[in-house]
């Protein structure tokens, strides 16, 4: 089925032929997740070098969200980047799947705590968004985490 797809949009999309070498070669779909997270990450990194606008539209009181925090942020969602990446085309690795596992246990422990305990962070698409990553994230490589990682 999955060859069937592959040709069928292949022809759609000519230069597929070109960008299918450097996908993860892993069965399902879960390495795609990653990598597609991935390179979110790598932009939202990119933003918040350069802008603070749109890391003050996830914080409540935008006084907080200075230079930087929003360098600082950067950073740390450049380092998830680079462990998501790897785990994207390693993920029958199970330290990289138990690292990648832990950014987003990290993410959702920082956004939900933002929200919810600190109250610095208002409910919008800006903190949504990572808290609905992190959790469809952790509850998919928690429950295929035995289909990934053979012990």
């Amino acid at each position: 089925m999955v060859a069937t797809s592959y040709y069928a949009l292949s022809s759609v999309f000519p230069m597929l032929d070109r960008i299918i070498p450097y996908l993860p070669q892993s069965e399902g779909w879960l390495g795609y997740w990653q990598l597609l997270v991935a390179t979110t990450a790598v932009f939202n990194s990119l933003q918040n070098f350069l802008t603070l606008k749109l890391t003050k539209r996830i914080y409540d009181k935008t006084a907080v969200v200075t230079p930087l925090q929003a360098r600082t942020f950067a950073v740390w969602t450049l380092t998830s980047a680079v462990v998501r990446f790897y785990a994207a085309y390693n993920i029958n690795n199970k330290a990289l799947y138990d690292m990648a596992l832990f950014t987003y246990l990290i993410a959702f422990g920082h956004f939900s705590s933002e929200l919810l305990i600190f109250k610095s962070a208002k409910i919008n698409a800006g903190v949504l968004s990572p808290c609905i990553v992190s959790t469809t994230s952790l509850i998919w490589m928690f429950q295929q985490y035995e289909y990934y990682v053979r012990s």
